[in-house]
């Protein structure tokens, strides 16, 4: 792509999340949402395959109804009640309209089937953009409006994501698509504690964000698309697949790695709510999640397959480590023993 392009496109990627998440109007939120998209279908579509091309209208068709979902709730909202602010969203149907727009604008089931198709018709780098800066506005407006939002709706679509997200990635081969599934699950965690603690909700986000991004530029580094090729990248980089085996245990929220934060809080939350029941169910719905990064991680370092594979073995090459992987890869292994710190800062 031209370098020309691809710059514009990032900037216009930036300029819509930051209409979006600095807005108090309705249509300004939107406009940053449609800006976003349309930055975003030249990114997917770049390589020509008829898959990108798939992954890239599939986006467009699922962006646009919600983005129309969330125009129809913000006018319903304000012919009832006169009001345009984000905040002021008090009419139930505006409510119930706006949760279905946000929940296809994330991927949320039951709105989920787009995001594992997307991903796996999209590059690598895209596929990171799609996972973490793309969620970044629905899930501020979330923040936004999270005291009208019906938490008995909410908390049903939080246990069905960590369900569907579990098991559905239970039999994949295709990285990117595993990493799809791993993603509505863990929006099933942000889901579930909007409701009672939104700054918990940001907190898991922030950190979700920087373990898949440190997973998906290692696998960027490797060239790894397939279970079968990540077994047998241990000749390439052993280092950085001993980190990356770490990042994704980290994912799976193994104390005393960073991903058991966010999880260990809400877990607290819910139980001070008085919702031990869904924080029980949630918790052992993510042992689903587990079984498919511990077959990650198998795969990546722990031993070698025990059949031959199609895919030569690599050349172990001398290149070093980018250092943004070096940074988010221990980033994303050692930041629980902070956790007092970082949970006031949020």
């Amino acid at each position: 792509m031209n370098p020309q392009a691809k710059l514009i496109f990032t900037i216009s990627l930036l300029l819509g999340t930051a209409i979006t998440i600095s807005s108090n109007h309705w249509i300004m939120a939107w406009a940053g949402l449609e800006i976003n998209t349309l930055a975003i279908l030249p990114l997917i579509s770049k390589s020509h395959h008829p898959r990108a091309i798939e992954a890239a209208t599939k986006y467009f068709l699922v962006q646009a109804t919600a983005s129309t979902l969330l125009l129809f709730s913000s006018m319903t909202n304000a012919w009832y009640t006169g009001q345009w602010d984000i905040t002021q969203l008090t009419h139930p149907i505006s409510c119930l309209i706006l949760t279905s727009a946000i929940a296809m604008k994330l991927g949320l089931v039951p709105f989920h089937f787009w995001f594992p198709e997307v991903l796996q018709g999209a590059p690598l780098t895209t596929g990171l953009l799609l996972a973490t800066v793309m969620k970044f506005p629905p899930i501020t407006l979330f923040f936004l409006t999270s005291h009208s939002l019906n938490p008995t709706l909410l908390t049903c679509m939080a246990i069905l994501s960590a369900a569907l997200g579990g098991w559905m990635g239970l039999n994949q081969t295709q990285i990117r698509k595993i990493l799809a599934f791993s993603s509505i699950a863990h929006l099933g965690w942000m889901t579930i504690i909007i409701s009672f603690d939104p700054k918990l909700t940001l907190l898991n986000f922030y950190i979700y964000s920087l373990m898949t991004a440190a997973t998906f530029l290692a696998l960027n580094s490797i060239k790894a698309l397939k279970l079968t090729t990540l077994m047998t990248t241990w000749t390439k980089t052993p280092s950085l697949n001993a980190m990356l085996f770490l990042t994704l245990l980290s994912l799976a929220g193994l104390p005393p790695l960073t991903g058991f934060l966010p999880k260990w809080l809400i877990i607290q939350e819910l139980t001070k709510q008085s919702m031990a029941p869904a924080a029980t169910v949630i918790s052992l719905l993510s042992l689903l999640g587990l079984f498919f990064y511990l077959r990650l991680a198998y795969c990546t370092t722990i031993t070698l397959p025990p059949h031959t594979t199609n895919h030569m073995k690599q050349w172990h090459t001398n290149k070093p480590t980018h250092i943004t992987i070096a940074i988010l890869t221990t980033l994303s292994t050692m930041l629980l023993p902070i956790s007092p710190l970082i949970y006031p800062l949020s």
